[in-house]
């Protein structure tokens, strides 16, 4: 697959196959991935990986917890500042509304709104569960740094025929995933990532998240030709 058709055919999967993924090919997704570039060559991530009987564990030991969502144990950074200007909000209010809109849930059935919400911690499906962590101590460029290698897996997966959701929704169980995952006390659990075959007759995998358009975000110049 040429990367413009992994970029175009992109998106946050949100209900996934069953279907087991080889671990050979979930180690040569990383692998490739980890070529991703990083200030000094720091590389300062640290990737866990986990499928089968690691999943249904996860699954197990929060499924009692739901009742704790949509804050569940908070987070350990800010996700969306508490002040957002018009532009911003605007977007985040469109894409949950077309997002809900997919499978039927008025914005008032907040309950049902909280049930899908919790489909993120089932990793909405998928057989791999992949999580991204930071060493605390660090700082924004290496934030920065762990993003470019979550869109690299996400792309390079592409390759391989499979779909990805990544998910800072996972965040929020920031006390409950290091012992779970093995964290060393300096790592900082950043985003989780769901991994698998896309259901494509899925109503919620129907819709595709607008973007502004070039003008909006871009400028071009001293082109000569």
């Amino acid at each position: 697959m040429h990367v413009r058709d992994a970029v175009a055919s992109r998106y946050s999967c949100r209900a996934f196959l069953p279907t087991p993924i080889p671990e050979q090919t979930v180690r040569d997704i990383i692998e490739l991935s980890a070529r991703a570039p990083s200030a000094g060559n720091m590389q300062p991530w640290r990737i866990d990986v986990i499928a089968g009987e690691r999943v249904t564990a996860l699954k197990d030991l929060l499924r009692p917890r739901m009742g704790e969502l949509p804050r569940g144990e908070g987070t350990e950074y800010t996700i969306y500042p508490p002040e957002m200007n018009a532009t911003y909000r605007k977007r985040r209010f469109e894409v949950g509304e077309l997002l809900y809109k997919s499978i039927g849930v008025p914005r008032e059935d907040k309950p049902a709104r909280y049930r899908q919400y919790a489909r993120n911690f089932e990793f909405f499906g998928a057989p791999v569960g992949i999580f991204f962590s930071v060493d605390r101590d660090l700082g924004v460029a290496q934030h920065s740094d762990l993003g470019g290698l979550i869109q690299t897996v996400m792309l390079v997966a592409r390759g391989y025929g499979l779909h990805t959701c990544a998910q800072q929704a996972w965040a929020s169980w920031h006390k409950t995933l290091p012992a779970f995952l093995g964290l060393p006390q300096h790592m900082m659990l950043y985003s989780g990532m769901a991994l698998g075959h896309a259901d494509e007759a899925a109503p919620i995998n129907g819709w595709r998240s607008p973007r502004a358009p070039l003008g909006d975000y871009a400028t071009f110049s001293g082109f000569t030709g």
